[in-house]
């Protein structure tokens, strides 16, 4: 089928960011120049933290290189690659590999086996891979992931990433040896390195880009290694081996400069080529294209004058179909008002650390800071605290996790304001980071450096001024916050085990559920309303029949059928009111918060609403009132089923003066009824019939010892339980 498509052409982004002059014509020049050797043996001789970190990178690398000596072949025999059939064309069936075919002069890096990264086989240790493994029946892998279970030959769509692990792995090492021959020059390493590398680049050298025999989505999506150009991070490993080991080549192999630097262009052509440019993938591209980019020579260099400078410009400032300038990612994805980004916390908090990385790592590759160029990201990194809960942990819709707030996106704008001397700025940040130190010695964030080349340098420990004190929460938390972009509205009160807050959100950006009006409610320092999360891959089906889909999640169903699409989404609720404003630090009736929403659910055409109201009682006492009220538009109502998930060890459900209910099995809510799937992931279900009001008792038995902590809920009459 052939579309023509007629596109009226809009101006771009006059707000250019400027692209560096000068650049280093030397190598290494990632993240350190030839000048700066000197420099970095004193600090790894002085600084115990950089003596460690040198220590585990020699113990994870030496017995590799010392073996390369007498059995140059070792390594390198366990690079997945086309040893026999040296296929250049590979075929895939759209989230699995098919086949491969064609023959090249050499061999040739091996596709991935499944976009699906979820699969029953482990990934085996280096001395357990079969050497120069090319074979009809796939890949020899142990059958489980658990260490101790047999290998057995399985079907490359089946095994995951197994594929582009054990290569990115291989390839990790001889990034490592490349680093230390710069530092040590010790030619074993760099022979190591230069090993490997060579012969990966000369086999990625003939590799074509994959095909979808199915002519969808996937065709959009795939890289030379991985079903997504996002997973292509041994391009980055590959940038950093080259840079580190560019002076060997051209001592010794000069002549095949030429063919490297022309499969790095082509693999960096690939993913400007494909992705997706709204979400968290555009920067994901950005920072790999990046680090590409870098390793090149100045465009004067090349035939088609694309070198360094045409692809620093390209992220920072051209818009293709799938890969927009950084300005255009920024203001489609962050609200100005709010400066939050347009997916769920997990993966808004990631998008706001990678941006203040990109700019840092920026800053310190080119000492050309693009910060005053991207203005929103002041305000983004200081919300991120709106998204906790009293305790600590952060709001949870949509494909998110609890877990503690995300700091590195506030170390690293304390790193850009040091780098340019900017007081004011580091002032503001180091206030702002040492509210969540003992959150960071909690979550033993704050341990030593990885034992990874970048942390002598990019990631290396943050030294924070003494003189810049911790700023107060208040400063950055508000009693209601409402991001419209993302369709989130929070309330709280209070702090710690005796504050109190409830989050309401519907379905609107990426990685999103399809979940109506979904609530969060928090009490007595636990997440008692909570949300399940992704639960599994997004391949899944446990993940796109059950915890994505309205019964995971505490809201209203309608007819047992309530749905649409979930990941990228378009349905939000409508703020009809709240109190106190949004923003606003607090109301004058400073005990308690309201929100009323509205939402349209599409697949019945019903009209929901939802009140939610916080009230304060006391210094360690209160409640919730959540009043949810849903009806469609054109009659025929069968029932509206209210979810809700609690803590607890028990639970009762009892009439209005707390009898418990005479409930029996029942496997009435099933898919075999004319629901959705979601209901068969439910077990152990009972129900009864009633027209009385009832209520359901949650019990938390406190490991402190301090009672229990009860949720009851009062429903209203005719409702389904």
């Amino acid at each position: 089928m052939c579309l023509v498509f007629i596109t009226k052409l809009h101006a771009q982004n006059n707000n250019t960011i400027p692209v560096p002059t000068n650049l280093e014509q030397g190598y290494p020049r990632l993240y350190v120049t030839e000048s700066g050797k000197k420099d970095l043996k004193k600090t790894i001789k002085k600084e115990g933290w950089a003596t460690d970190v040198l220590a585990e990178i020699h113990n994870r690398i030496d017995e590799h290189v010392e073996r390369h000596v007498n059995d140059p072949e070792w390594m390198v025999s366990r690079l997945q690659m086309y040893w026999k059939t040296k296929s250049t064309n590979v075929y895939v069936n759209g989230i699995n590999y098919s086949h491969a075919d064609g023959e090249a002069p050499v061999p040739t890096v091996r596709f991935v086996g499944s976009r699906d990264y979820t699969s029953n086989y482990g990934v085996p240790k280096l001395e357990d891979i079969l050497p120069y493994m090319d074979d009809p029946r796939g890949l020899y892998l142990p059958n489980n992931k658990k260490e101790g279970h047999p290998f057995e030959w399985a079907e490359i769509s089946k095994t995951g990433r197994a594929i582009y692990t054990i290569n990115d792995n291989i390839i990790s090492l001889s990034r490592d040896a490349a680093f230390l021959y710069w530092l040590e020059d010790d030619t074993r390493f760099a022979e190591f390195s230069y090993d490997v590398f060579h012969t990966y680049m000369k086999g990625m050298s003939y590799r074509s880009e994959p095909v979808d025999l199915m002519n969808g989505h996937i065709q959009t999506l795939v890289g030379f290694t991985n079903f997504q150009v996002i997973h292509e991070g041994t391009l980055k490993n590959i940038a950093e081996l080259y840079d580190f080991l560019h002076q060997y080549i051209e001592e010794n192999h000069p002549e095949d400069i030429a063919m490297y630097d022309k499969t790095i262009k082509r693999w960096t052509d690939q993913i400007i080529k494909n992705g997706v440019p709204q979400n968290n993938w555009n920067l994901h591209q950005a920072k790999i294209i990046l680090k590409a980019a870098m390793v090149l020579q100045d465009d004067q260099n090349y035939e088609d004058k694309k070198g360094r400078e045409y692809y620093i410009n390209y992220i920072l400032n051209v818009t293709s179909a799938r890969q927009w300038s950084l300005n255009k990612f920024m203001d489609f994805g962050y609200d100005k008002e709010t400066g939050v980004w347009a997916e769920c916390p997990g993966y808004s908090q990631g998008v706001t650390k990678d941006i203040t990385t990109f700019i840092n790592d920026f800053d310190n590759t080119f000492d050309h800071n693009i910060l005053p160029y991207t203005p929103t990201i002041n305000k983004a990194v200081k919300m991120l605290p709106q998204y906790l809960f009293p305790n600590g942990q952060i709001v949870a819709f949509g494909d998110t996790y609890y877990g503690p707030i995300y700091t590195e996106a506030i170390s690293n704008m304390i790193r850009i304001a040091q780098k340019n001397d900017d007081k004011v700025l580091e002032e503001e940040f180091t206030g702002m980071y040492r509210l969540f130190e003992d959150t960071l010695e909690k979550t033993k964030s704050k341990r030593k450096p990885k034992a990874n080349i970048s942390s002598f340098f990019a990631t290396k420990p943050l030294e924070l001024d003494k003189k810049y004190k911790t700023a107060d929460i208040k400063d950055y938390i508000t009693q209601t916050f409402y991001a419209p972009n993302v369709s989130w509205h929070v309330q709280r009160m209070g702090s710690g085990k005796n504050g109190m807050m409830a989050s309401l959100n519907a379905s609107l950006g990426n990685h999103m559920h399809a979940n109506g009006i979904n609530l969060e409610l928090y009490g007595k320092g636990f997440v008692q309303g909570a949300d399940p999360g992704k639960g599994a891959g997004y391949l899944q089906p446990i993940y796109l029949e059950f915890y994505s889909q309205f019964p995971a999640h505490n809201t209203v169903m309608v007819d047992g059928v309530s749905s649409y699409t979930e990941m990228f989404s378009n349905h939000a609720f409508d703020l009809m009111g709240e109190y106190p404003k949004s923003e606003k630090k607090e109301g004058f009736y400073k005990n308690i918060t309201f929100s009323d929403v509205y939402f349209l659910e599409p697949e019945t055409r019903s009209d929901q609403n939802r009140i939610v109201s916080t009230i304060k009682t006391g210094e360690t006492t209160g409640y919730y009132i959540d009043i949810f009220r849903s009806k469609k538009q054109r009659k025929g109502d069968k029932f509206h089923d209210y979810f809700y998930h609690n803590l607890g060890q028990s639970m009762k459900v009892m009439d209005a003066l707390g009898k418990p209910l005479d409930l029996t099995p029942s496997e009435e809510m099933a898919f075999a009824g004319g629901y959705l799937y979601a209901f068969d992931y439910q077990w152990d279900k009972k129900s009864i019939k009633s027209d009385k009001d009832y209520q359901a008792q949650w019990k938390i038995d406190r490991p402190e010892g301090r009672g229990r902590c009860i949720y009851e809920s009062l429903d209203e009459r005719n409702r389904r339980s």
